[in-house]
């Protein structure tokens, strides 16, 4: 571990002597520890993305099934059944929100990646021979998607 530090100590000096800009100096460790402090939110947010995925499969095979029995000839149509198919579109339609959820998460992710690679290479630059870590661009957009209430829209159960 000592010799670790003292390698990204000197690869710190190096690199600070390279700008022509004042730096911040920060000790290695803590540099480390907010890198991985980084890439574990991202991991964190990938799974949940999965989760919500998951959870809205589970709903829409659900809202599937309710559905189909709502639709049953047999049933007599009155008021009461409108008024539950009208609030089964409705939470279909809301599922929606899970797509939005999900590009946010991947929006994150990325802007979080990025930090926590530009931040090792910036403070600790890269050995002869090392490969510079493929990271996506860092999106200019703060905010991927806008959509702030769904009134209406239709999704097609089977």
């Amino acid at each position: 571990m000592r010799c670790l530090v003292k390698r990204l100590d000197t690869r710190m000096q190096a690199n600070q002597t390279s700008y022509s800009v004042p730096a911040v100096q920060l000790p290695v460790m803590l540099v480390a520890e907010v890198q991985d402090s980084l890439l574990v939110v991202v991991h964190d947010l990938n799974r949940l993305d999965g989760l919500l995925v998951h959870t809205m499969e589970n709903l829409m095979e659900r809202f599937t099934c309710a559905s189909a029995n709502l639709a049953d000839p047999m049933l007599v149509d009155s008021a009461a059944l409108d008024a539950v198919r009208s609030a089964l579109r409705a939470a279909v339609t809301e599922l929606q929100f899970q797509d939005i959820a999900s590009q946010l998460i991947v929006h994150t992710s990325k802007i979080l990646q990025g930090c926590a690679y530009r931040l090792a290479s910036e403070s600790m630059g890269l050995e002869d021979g090392e490969a510079v870590p493929f990271v996506e661009e860092v999106p200019e957009r703060p905010n991927p998607v806008t959509q702030d209430a769904m009134d209406a829209g239709s999704i097609e159960l089977f």
